[in-house]
């Protein structure tokens, strides 16, 4: 298991980046590595990030040494989405089968966890978002037909999608993590529309299902000083409560969202109107 540390930014901060260092404080990439877990810890919100991929074998953490307490989930919760194919997780004994597009639910206070994939030469890809918790809440998977859909956008302005949410008050609770997956209607590409703020919890995106010459140009920054980074399959970005998140695609995409932090109201955004970027 690696751990990455990363410790965030300031918007004053931005203003002065240049193209790698904006991709290293919010671009993760290299999450699906072969018979590797790749965790990447964020001081925004204290938010665990991480993708693993077993091939040739299952694939084992559970130890809190980078962290500082006995175990990973001592003190934290986890989501784990299933972004390949048929793959299984272990968890202290407990066996959970996830297929793709299915999301598992660990409270808090698991210790080993295993990934397996059902055939190698079709890996499960697992992806995980992580968050301190406050409350013991039993396991659960949510399979892809127990989520709950939401149709947003229009087709004529090329945003038309489905959300589903999976780890939400309204299918599966949880202490503090909200996550789930949204999927873009063909022919349209721009997600997250009116782009927003959401002061009071942190975001973080994984994009995924993408060709691998197409690309995610994903707005980020202040609604009045805007950045972008460029997105392949597989890469997740960091957004901090102070940044809007927005983007568009080359080609066909999908992604994960996970969200942490004062409240699980997915409502509790401030919207930006597209005329107000800079």
């Amino acid at each position: 298991m690696t751990m990455k540390i990363l410790y965030g930014a300031a918007p004053e901060d931005v203003k002065g980046y240049d193209t790698e260092q904006l991709r290293n404080a919010f671009l993760i990439t290299g999450l699906f590595a072969a018979d590797a877990v790749n965790f990447t810890y964020t001081h925004v919100d204290r938010l665990l990030l991480g993708g693993a991929m077993p091939v040739t074998k299952s694939v084992t953490f559970g130890s809190g040494a980078e962290i500082g307490t006995p175990y990973l989930l001592s003190a934290r919760e986890m989501g784990i989405a299933n972004l390949g194919d048929t793959g299984t997780v272990s968890v202290d004994g407990q066996s959970f089968t996830l297929d793709n597009r299915d999301v598992l639910y660990l409270g808090r206070g698991a210790r080993t966890i295993a990934l397996a994939s059902l055939s190698g030469n079709s890996p499960a890809r697992f992806y995980m978002n992580s968050v301190p918790a406050g409350a013991d809440i039993p396991h659960r998977l949510i399979r892809k037909g127990d989520s709950k859909p939401v149709e947003l956008g229009d087709i004529s302005r090329s945003n038309k999608r489905r959300l589903a949410m999976y780890i939400h008050p309204e299918v599966a609770p949880s202490c503090l993590l909200l996550m789930g997956i949204t999927d873009l209607a063909e022919g349209s590409v721009w997600n997250t529309l009116p782009p927003h703020l959401h002061e009071r919890r942190m975001e973080a995106y994984c994009y995924f299902d993408m060709a691998a010459h197409d690309r995610i140009i994903h707005l980020m920054g202040r609604p009045e000083e805007t950045r972008h980074l460029v997105v392949a399959n597989g890469d997740a970005v960091l957004s901090p409560a102070w940044s809007i998140h927005m983007g568009a695609g080359t080609g066909p995409y999908a992604f994960v969202w996970g969200m942490t932090g004062e409240n699980q109201e997915y409502n509790d955004v401030a919207p930006v109107a597209v005329a107000e970027l800079k």
